[in-house]
């Protein structure tokens, strides 16, 4: 795991890209150095009635120029309030935190949901494989086209807008995909159906999972799941999902 830094990060640019959600690039000193596909930061609100930091994954990472972007769904009054941020704004972070995705040289599937898609982003990238980016949307498409640089992309619609009308299973059929390797983020009900979609055909399966959280650090065991094997330590079948994850292999967790 990377170190992991707090400091004061610079709003370099801020934009809507579909209804509710919102693409922020961040100026950092340290962060951005060491950060990896499916981590995370813990973004912290100004107004000082909201303590507890807002976790965001990672979308893009600029090592050059030493920024992140971060994209985000308004839920409540912490994203509202970073909705509203303006470039020279400052905020306080930290991160990167949590353990990220692997990077295997097989041919992949990049399976994204909703606000799980941003994630997936950076992680195609980097991967110098063959890749088949399947991405699923309730009906506003984003972030489609910066996809498309890296791979083929694919998408789903549940109203049936653009794409295969239905979930990214549907997609995949639809179109005859194959793959070797499964990266996955998304709503639980999607990774379940994508973790029994790559346990049928023995595929190897990597799921990023969504919860909330508090600390953001492991110590306040806000955020754990059900794993399949106890805990050395604790003697326990949880992991944390802010330390041990948030990215896990499918078959090391319930969920």
């Amino acid at each position: 795991m990377a170190e992991k830094f707090k400091e004061q990060a610079v709003v370099i640019w801020q934009e809507a890209i579909s209804y509710g959600v919102f693409s922020l690039w961040l100026k950092t000193d340290r962060i951005a150095s060491g950060a990896k596909p499916g981590q995370f930061l813990s973004v912290y609100c100004r107004d000082g009635s909201r303590l507890l930091p807002r976790p965001i994954s990672i979308c893009e990472i600029d090592r050059h120029d030493m920024a992140v972007r971060l994209a985000y769904r308004v839920v409540g009054k912490g994203t509202e309030e970073l909705s509203h941020l303006q470039r020279g704004d400052s905020l306080e972070v930290v991160g990167p935190l949590g353990n990220g995705f692997p990077l295997k040289e097989k041919k992949a599937f990049l399976i994204g949901g909703g606000i799980g898609i941003p994630p997936l982003l950076q992680l195609a990238k980097e991967l110098q494989c063959e890749k088949r980016i399947v991405l699923g949307y309730r009906d506003s498409v984003f972030l489609k086209e910066a996809f498309e640089k890296y791979g083929e992309v694919y998408v789903a619609t549940e109203d049936g807008s653009e794409g295969t009308e239905g979930t990214v299973l549907d997609a995949i059929r639809a179109n005859g995909l194959d793959a070797e390797i499964v990266y996955a983020c998304g709503p639980t009900a999607m990774l379940r159906a994508v973790k029994e979609y790559a346990r049928e055909r023995k595929m190897e399966c990597w799921v990023s999972l969504e919860e909330r959280m508090a600390c953001g650090i492991g110590a306040c065991l806000g955020c754990v799941c059900r794993s399949k094997e106890k805990d050395r330590h604790t003697n326990v079948r949880n992991k944390r999902i802010c330390k041990e994850g948030p990215v896990f292999r499918a078959e090391e967790v319930e969920f």
